[in-house]
């Protein structure tokens, strides 16, 4: 089981990003884990791909989302355990990070694959990238 960043997946389906080849080097890796994300994260992919790509291509993440990933939905637990966490890293998380760290620690997930270098300040996880 594995968090999956936004970031891995923009870079998955945009190839003008900058982390597109690096995307793809993780996918291998990627079809034999069970992908774990946030409501956030799908959240801040739609809003970007949407925007870069249209909203065909948002679409059909967004069903890649709902048929194959463990959607961590944003209630009010989770909600304030990303808010705590936050405030702990003294908001050098964002909101979506504290949450996929919160989701991280509620399922006992140690790895995050991720191309933002914040999570490199959480010592209690390993960024693949």
């Amino acid at each position: 089981m594995i968090l999956v960043d936004s970031s891995v997946f923009i870079g998955l389906a945009d190839r003008k990003d900058q982390w597109h080849e690096n995307a793809l080097g993780l996918l291998p890796r990627l079809k034999e884990e069970r992908i774990v994300i946030s409501d956030l994260i799908i959240a801040e992919v739609l809003t970007i791909i949407g925007r870069r790509s249209g909203g065909k291509v948002a679409k059909d993440l967004y069903c890649f989302f709902m048929d194959s990933c463990e959607v961590y939905p944003l209630d009010r637990d989770a909600r304030g355990g990303a808010v705590d966490l936050f405030i702990r890293f003294d908001g050098t998380l964002s909101l979506s990070d504290s949450l996929s760290l919160w989701i991280m620690e509620q399922k006992g997930i140690s790895s995050i694959y991720s191309f933002d270098a914040d999570f490199d300040r959480v010592r209690s996880i390993t960024r693949v990238y």
